[in-house]
């Protein structure tokens, strides 16, 4: 989150989940109590922040001579809850492409409300918060300025969201690998896959075809398969467009689109 003199407001640039962050604290009753902590933010008075389990833990340096040790939690969804929110994942090969992309699904909020769920907070006061200052009122300005550092760790790693709600990003992914290892297995047993194995193993060794040499008569095992963006895409490759600036953005724009909405459906095809 960017420190300016005045807290921040949702921005069309921000992703959703950093906006919806931003969003909650703007909506908070008590808004001076939160522009002090995000002056002590802004000055610098947050020593450290982690995440153990589903806890945000940090230390702000306050007028003791020690720092203020506190934590901030949301209630964890339980295994159950987890487990329809992995299957609904599973059903839809778009998340599963982008969240082992590592991509925050900009809709995932559905997944969530489909089970009853919500992802984020609905208030301030859903979010549980303990510090070790003398100051009674909650959240005091230590609190404070940790809600608003929150918002950069949400910017930097969405996944964090999850953590909070009680799953970690590489529980989710694997999770969601043995649900598509079950999938793949479940269509190689069935009756017409069945019927296909002795025929083939009756058939006499063929000779090797080049033009089929990158072709498999048989599924890989969808845990070897793993799927990530290019480290530099074609269009960065191409570079600049040899146009006056205005038209070659223009045509920029429609590429980049285009080669996005390419990749994503070529992800979603690779997963099917």
């Amino acid at each position: 989150m960017t420190y300016t003199s005045t807290p921040p407001t949702a921005l069309d640039s921000e992703a959703w989940w950093v906006q919806q962050w931003v969003d909650l604290l703007n909506a908070y009753r008590f808004k001076k109590r939160l522009e002090r902590g995000w002056k002590y933010a802004r000055e610098g008075h947050i020593l450290s922040l982690e995440f153990k389990g589903s806890k945000a833990q940090a230390q702000v340096q306050g007028t003791a001579s020690d720092p203020y040790q506190l934590s901030i939690w949301i209630d964890s969804f339980s295994d159950e809850d987890w487990s329809y929110i992995i299957d609904t994942l599973a059903d839809q090969a778009l998340y599963s492409a982008q969240l082992l992309a590592g991509e925050m699904p900009t809709n995932i909020e559905e997944v969530f409300t489909a089970n009853g769920l919500s992802l984020f907070p609905f208030t301030l006061a859903d979010v549980h918060s303990r510090c070790s200052c003398p100051d009674p009122q909650n959240p005091c300005k230590h609190i404070a300025a940790v809600y608003y550092q929150l918002g950069d760790f949400f910017r930097e790693d969405p996944f964090i969201l999850f953590q909070l709600r009680g799953r970690t990003k590489e529980q989710i992914l694997e999770a969601l690998r043995q649900k598509r290892r079950v999938q793949a297995d479940a269509i190689m047993d069935t009756p017409e896959v069945s019927a296909i194995e002795p025929a083939a193993h009756q058939a006499a060794e063929p000779s090797v075809d080049l033009t089929q040499f990158w072709q498999y008569e048989t599924p890989l095992d969808s845990s070897l398969v793993v799927i990530a963006p290019a480290e530099q895409t074609v269009l960065e490759v191409l570079g600049n467009l040899p146009l006056p600036s205005s038209d070659a953005q223009v045509i920029m724009g429609h590429f980049t689109a285009l080669y996005q909405a390419v990749a994503q459906q070529a992800m979603v095809t690779a997963l099917s």
